[in-house]
């Protein structure tokens, strides 16, 4: 993968990315999402944040070397303290993170935000809890999608602020509220997994010299849930 071609996943997101839109990725490591997006005339500013420095310099590199030192900003810096007030940022990318991370990203950088119109946001894992982060602080979910690549089901979940009351369920901010309207092949396929392993797992608790009932009927809930999402 490079900026010329960008993964199947990289690519459903960058297509959640409005044209014009002045980005900041947060977590970009080799920079090829901004890249591919300034390279496409898609976008003409964008900042790349890193926390480590080894991604960084990969960033530097492949923003060098592509030609495009004077439309994307590399910043090592934590998280959204790679924002600057300067930069006017409307869009915001984090991708390939857990859910959690992202949500306490999204928290700890809560000023950085002013002025976002969009967050475009790609949890390898732990959706439920950015959902919930994102229903908290009145960011409404305008899509989602699944994309499957490489053994890997991921979910994308694009969010705006929203001037008006809205709420979310708990089996909406379990399984999205735009994925449970779809479905489809990939929806049944991720779901019918994690019900697999989760029989697994239970099966492994209950056969414990000392079983943890309350954790098995937490578990045999959840499986059941998924199960009638299922139908």
């Amino acid at each position: 993968m490079d900026a010329q071609h960008l993964s199947k996943r990289l690519a459903q997101v960058a297509a959640f990315i409005p044209t014009g839109a002045r980005m900041a990725d947060i977590g970009s490591d080799h920079a090829y999402l901004p890249a591919a997006l300034t390279l496409q005339g898609k976008i003409s500013f964008a900042v790349a944040g890193e926390v480590v420095a080894g991604p960084y310099e990969n960033m530097e590199k492949e923003i060098k070397e592509n030609g495009l030192v004077n439309q994307i900003i590399p910043r090592l810096a934590d998280g959204l303290a790679a924002i600057k007030p300067q930069d006017k940022v409307d869009t915001v990318v984090i991708a390939g993170m857990g859910g959690a991370l992202i949500a306490d990203i999204l928290e700890r950088g809560k000023e950085h935000l002013k002025g976002v119109k969009r967050l475009v946001l790609q949890p390898n894992v732990g959706e439920y809890r950015l959902r919930s982060w994102l229903l908290a602080n009145h960011y409404q979910i305008m899509a989602e999608q699944l994309v499957e690549e490489d053994d890997h089901i991921y979910e994308i979940i694009v969010a705006e602020p929203s001037p008006v009351p809205f709420s979310y369920s708990y089996y909406e901010l379990m399984f999205g509220p735009f994925l449970l309207e779809k479905k489809g092949p990939i929806f049944t396929s991720k779901w019918q997994d994690y019900v697999k392993r989760q029989e697994g797992v239970l099966t492994q608790m209950a056969n414990a010299k000392q079983p943890p009932i309350d954790r098995i009927n937490q578990l045999k809930d959840r499986i059941a849930l998924v199960k009638e999402a299922l139908k």
